[in-house]
Formats: structure tokens, sequence, C-alpha cells
């Protein structure tokens, strides 16, 4: 048998065209293989499910071929325990299928934070610097005879806090700082109003009614 016969025999071409649809077929499963993977053209707008019970949230999402994930917690005293308090991507965003929806859900108390070593130990920059990465919210100072800017001590809610104390993540803080004055000098302060008559007149000096 010649060369060509060879070429042209029908064992060849068998081969050559399983090949080629063995070829063909492998591009289009891929291709829809992708299709269904990336869930091509299938978009689904995100309901809002904030307010509700994070199992009920999960129930809504996966009508709409949506999975739920509990991502993160926080604490509003305003809502049941278990409310979904953010949801994201946020509610009517345009996603595919199949896309995870991230939840922030409700505690059922408080979080709590321990308040660090800073009363007599720092400044107060230092001192707010800390407390502000630590998650502290913080309030007006306070400012009493002392060193100047130094932290004398820490109160929360009208009591004095110490290291180690666990308090509220929601409850402000109030750093008790020096003035630079000391105690004479704050009474000499205090006493130091005065009430000025007409011009001419002789000016009166009251004595301080309050108790320190």
């Amino acid at each position: 048998m010649g060369f060509k016969n060879k070429i042209l025999a029908p064992v060849v071409w068998g081969n050559l065209l399983g090949m080629l649809l063995f070829v063909v077929l492998m591009i289009v499963g891929a291709w829809y293989g992708t299709m269904v993977y990336t869930h091509h053209g299938e978009i689904v707008r995100v309901p809002d499910v904030s307010r509700i019970h994070y199992t009920d949230a999960g129930m809504m999402l996966s009508q709409y071929d949506l999975e739920a994930v509990v991502a993160d917690s926080g604490y509003n005293r305003n809502l049941a325990t278990g409310s979904v308090l953010m949801q994201q991507p946020k509610a009517g965003t345009e996603v595919k299928s199949g896309r995870k929806i991230y939840l922030t859900v409700n505690l059922g108390s408080a979080p709590t934070l321990t308040m660090p070593d800073i009363a007599d130990n720092c400044d107060v920059y230092e001192a707010e610097i800390r407390l502000r990465a630590m998650g502290f919210r913080l309030a007006p100072k306070e400012y009493v005879a002392g060193d100047k800017d130094w932290v004398v001590s820490v109160k929360c809610r009208g009591r004095e806090v110490h290291a180690g104390e666990k308090i509220p993540a929601e409850a402000p803080v109030v750093l008790v700082v020096g003035n630079s004055l000391t105690e004479d000098e704050q009474w000499a302060s205090a006493e130091d109003d005065t009430v000025t008559g007409d011009p001419g007149e002789d000016t009166y000096e009251f004595e301080p009614e309050t108790e320190w």
C-alpha cells in the first residue's frame, strides 16, 4: 500500500475526526463550566435583611440563591439579640447568584473593654492614643491640681476606675488630668472672682460659697 493510500485510509480519517471532536467537546465543556461557575447573566438584587434575626435573614437570602455568612458582631441596645445590624453588600446591590452576604449581628449585651494601666502612669496624649486604639470612647477631660498634662486618674459613669477593670465599650471615659496648679493656687484662682461697680467705686471681693 502506497503512502497516499495510507493517508486516505478510513482509519486515519476516523482518528483525526475523533481528535477534532474531542477538542471541540473540551472547549464547549470548559465554556459551559465557566458560565455555570460564574453564574454568567444571573443578576440578583440583594434584599434588605437588617433588623431581623440572622436565621430569618439566612432563609430570606437563600430564596434569592444567596448565602448568609455571619462575619462580625456589634451592640445596639434598641435591637433584639441576634438581629442583623449591617449587611455587605448593602440592600439593593446587584450581584450574581450564589454570592455570599456578610452579616454583622447584634450581641445580647454590651461588649466590655479592659482598662489599661494609664492612671498616674502616662501623660494625657499617650493615654488618649492608647484608649482610642483599644476602642474606648473619650469624654471631655477634667482638670485638677497636679503636674501639667499628667493623667491623675480615670473615671467612668461618675466613679474612678482602675487598671484591669472591665467597663462597657459604649461608656465614655473621663481622663482626670493635672493642670500644673497647686491646691493653694487653685484656691487662689477660685477666690479671685470679683464684682466691679461703677467707675470710681470700690471693688468688692466675695468669699466663694462652694465648699471644696
